[in-house]
């Protein structure tokens, strides 16, 4: 049994790939420093994070699949599961060794389990753009707060970006602790530490304090607004949960008391 200890980041993974080639020595198993080793193996490989190494890997799989298969592997690294690295390694391996593309042959467990995955990640990034909510503070920035499933925020700031392109916005990430900020030109990756003046913003809602002044009567006309529209003899509790899941309700504004 070989095994390969990698640093998780997707530059490391086809690092991984790079390496394994340039040795001849395929992992049965990917681990991050400090994992727990198996009972029994054969060899221990440390990779180096190599941004050129993953470079000449991801250039050589763009000759091998199309920009939809692509999108498909990084959108899946987003899901953070356990086991996408492995299943990413040997989808990687076979598209490298085909001579044909590989990104519809659902008789590879493979490439059915990937597909799987990239669905649910790409659903997610659907809810983003359903489900978050906009807090506008006293400084002009709008603020919001949510805790996703898999890390799907990336793919959504592209959308925010040029849909809310003359203001000023903060999306952050509670689960992961981090977010995206544009200042009207650019957008910047930011984070909280536990001693930052703005730590308060990882409560997930503005204080009173920091609001805008109309910001209150907004929340309070819209929270008036979604019950009006509300039919009580239609109303499906269940219905409702599978359409608009409980755990992002505690960043909606229309179901704040």
């Amino acid at each position: 049994m070989n095994i390969f200890i990698y640093d998780r980041t997707f530059e490391g993974l086809l690092t991984a790939v790079f390496d394994a080639y340039f040795r001849k020595t395929f992992p049965d198993a990917l681990l991050s420093e400090g994992e727990p080793l198996p009972l029994f193996y054969d060899e221990v490989l440390t990779v180096v994070t190599d941004e050129e190494k993953a470079g000449r890997v991801w250039r050589g799989l763009q000759k091998k699949l199309s920009p939809s298969a692509l999108a498909c592997i990084t959108q899946s690294w987003l899901s953070e599961l356990p086991e996408v690295a492995m299943i990413l390694f040997r989808y990687i391996r076979k598209a490298i060794d085909s001579p044909v593309s590989i990104e519809v042959n659902f008789g590879d467990p493979d490439v059915l389990q990937l597909a799987q995955i990239w669905k649910k990640v790409d659903w997610e990034r659907v809810r983003l753009l359903q489900f978050v909510r906009f807090q506008k503070a006293a400084d002009g920035t709008f603020f919001a707060a949510y805790e996703p499933q898999y890390n799907a925020l990336p793919l959504v700031i592209d959308h925010f970006k040029d849909r809310f392109a003359d203001q000023r916005w903060l999306i952050y990430d509670m689960k992961r602790q981090y977010g995206f900020y544009y200042d009207l030109h650019h957008v910047t990756e930011v984070t909280f530490g536990d001693g930052s003046p703005e730590a308060h913003l990882i409560t997930g809602m503005l204080s009173e304090s920091m609001m805008d002044k109309d910001e209150q009567l907004f929340q309070q006309l819209w929270k008036t607004y979604f019950k009006s529209i509300a039919i009580k003899e239609r109303l499906n509790p269940r219905k409702h949960k599978q359409d608009m899941p409980v755990r992002y309700w505690k960043y909606l504004t229309e179901k704040q008391k």
